[in-house]
């Protein structure tokens, strides 16, 4: 019997994006809607100026299989204490029952308290079963309610 290599979870840089987008352009996530390499190459840069937002990749055998992003968000409520907002997690559709999700959330987790945060929370799709189900068996907690506006585009 083989042992799978070994699971590791990185911050993502720009050397990444390649293999992110390939994981946003998955039918089961954001289809053919994806950035360019140079859209999104800019839009890290930007995002490295926020004070803490990551992208991570989840790596195995030098291979991009997973990815998530994790941003700590300063506070006024709570005594000024952060909260976290895990977003756009993906994993390569042919690994996906591995258990790579659940280690990167595990590691989401981790870095969302060594940030201070006293909850990490997301988003997902109402149709989106399955991944209910795999928040759900992650100890999430379904709680309130969520509303979305969609904006029109702006002018060009």
């Amino acid at each position: 019997m083989s042992v799978a290599p070994p699971l590791s979870v990185r911050v993502g840089g720009k050397a990444d994006l390649p293999a992110v987008l390939a994981l946003y352009g998955q039918p089961d996530f954001n289809g053919d809607n994806v950035l360019t390499i140079e859209e999104a190459g800019a839009k890290l840069e930007r995002l490295g100026l926020y004070p803490d937002y990551g992208l991570y990749v989840a790596e195995q055998d030098d291979m991009v299989v997973g990815t998530f992003c994790l941003m700590a968000v300063d506070n006024l409520a709570r005594r000024g204490t952060p909260f976290a907002v895990v977003e756009n997690v993906v994993v390569a559709s042919d690994r996906q029952g591995e258990g790579i999700g659940r280690l990167m959330l595990q590691a989401a987790f981790r870095l969302a308290q060594e940030k201070g945060c006293y909850k990490a929370i997301l988003a997902s799709s109402l149709h989106n079963s399955r991944a209910h189900a795999f928040y759900d068996s992650l100890g999430f907690e379904r709680h309130g309610v969520s509303f979305r506006l969609s904006l029109p585009e702006k002018a060009a």
